[in-house]
């Protein structure tokens, strides 16, 4: 009789375990080494390369790159890097068309020359908007800017410090 009680116990807490996982937290697919571009009418927007991708079908579908990734974006016609961003980890909503990054989050801005430090943005692909609400610290050369807030346009070309506390220069 207590073997028995005993067997029952055991399988009833296996089968807590295995509704602990329901099929929206398994990913459907993980990938090693991704490589994307993004083209438009033949002209290269953006590529893309993580070392590790997960998409998940939650109750909405999303890819995470808990590696992180590193994105160039191209302008002139595709034919020239204009900006670099890198991230320690991110989520895309993938039905959103909204990227998430956190950790360490660098935006090189090539044409400008600003370095742009954050802990975490937002890309919006429907309204072509790169945004954060983190504290933002920017250097161009011996120029450090800090501010509480980012925004931009997806290619860089009007990028806003918000609330900026001040700039220093730095003489070495």
């Amino acid at each position: 009789m207590t073997l028995v009680s005993f067997l029952l116990a055991a399988c009833r807490n296996d089968m807590e375990k295995v509704r602990m996982f329901d099929r929206h937290s398994i990913p459907q697919q993980a990938i090693d080494s991704v490589s994307v571009m993004r083209s438009n009418f033949g002209e290269r927007q953006m590529t893309l390369k993580a070392p590790f991708v997960l998409v998940l079908d939650n109750p909405e579908r999303m890819t995470v790159f808990p590696q992180g990734f590193n994105m160039n974006i191209y302008g002139d016609h595709g034919n020239s890097i204009v900006a670099d961003i890198t991230a320690d980890s991110a989520t895309s909503l993938d039905d959103r068309k909204i990227i998430k990054a956190h950790h360490n989050v660098v935006i090189i801005d090539y044409r400008s020359g600003d370095t742009t430090y954050l802990d975490s943005i937002v890309w919006e692909s429907a309204t072509h908007t790169i945004y954060s609400r983190a504290p933002v610290k920017s250097v161009n050369g011996p120029r450090i800017t800090y501010g509480d807030g980012f925004e931009s346009d997806e290619d860089f070309t009007s990028p806003i410090i918000y609330h900026q506390r001040g700039t220093m220069t730095i003489n070495e």
